[in-house]
């Protein structure tokens, strides 16, 4: 893996359950020097490898790379959709209503407003449309909240970061905007690893 990082090659690895490939690719990745995207299948293993796998080779490795993990758009609570929900009230039933103030705590204290950080609100919870955004309904910058948004700051986090993770959909959702000559919602890397 050192090799093929070292080399700009291109490897496909498999093993078994329980033989160590995240810590086989994660040590010579961190101690390549360059930036790293790390895209995973789905956002358990994401959140795995930000909270708990990179920051234990890190530490054992004491090498001090920066690690940033960014999600699309509607995994964090946006402030102005949060507000027109609050204001207008139209849910799909009550239970989206009691979870309304629990968001809007969440939105005041999260520093990154990633709704997986709000466990007592489930995942598949209708109200998550209501209070996040979607590409076509951001107002970018002319939104009043514009400053405080929670995606464009995981994306600053991301821009400075030596390691970043991802999951497939957003990766591949970036290569399709940079065919398409739109936008870039990934920085440039020297390494991309795919796991699982």
């Amino acid at each position: 893996i050192a090799g093929a990082i070292e080399n700009h090659e291109i490897l496909v690895a498999e093993a078994g359950t329980g033989t160590g490939k995240t810590f086989a690719y994660l040590i010579p990745a961190l101690l390549s020097g360059g930036k790293v995207i790390v895209s995973t299948g789905t956002k358990t293993l994401q959140d795995q490898l930000y909270n708990r796998d990179i920051p234990a080779v890190r530490a054992a490795l004491q090498v001090p790379v920066t690690v940033a993990m960014l999600k699309g758009r509607a995994n964090y609570v946006c402030h102005y959709h949060l507000e027109r929900a609050k204001n207008e009230g139209r849910f799909f039933n009550r239970e989206d209503v009691k979870y309304l103030p629990l968001i809007e705590r969440y939105a005041k204290v999260s520093s990154d407003g990633d709704k997986s950080g709000l466990g007592a609100v489930p995942e598949d919870a209708g109200i998550w449309p209501f209070v996040t955004s979607s590409r076509d309904n951001c107002l970018g910058q002319e939104c009043a909240y514009h400053k405080d948004c929670f995606v464009l700051e995981a994306r600053r986090r991301a821009q400075a970061a030596d390691v970043v993770v991802v999951n497939h959909h957003l990766f591949f959702a970036d290569v399709m905007l940079r065919d398409e000559g739109l936008a870039e919602l990934l920085p440039a890397s020297n390494t991309v690893i795919f796991d699982e």
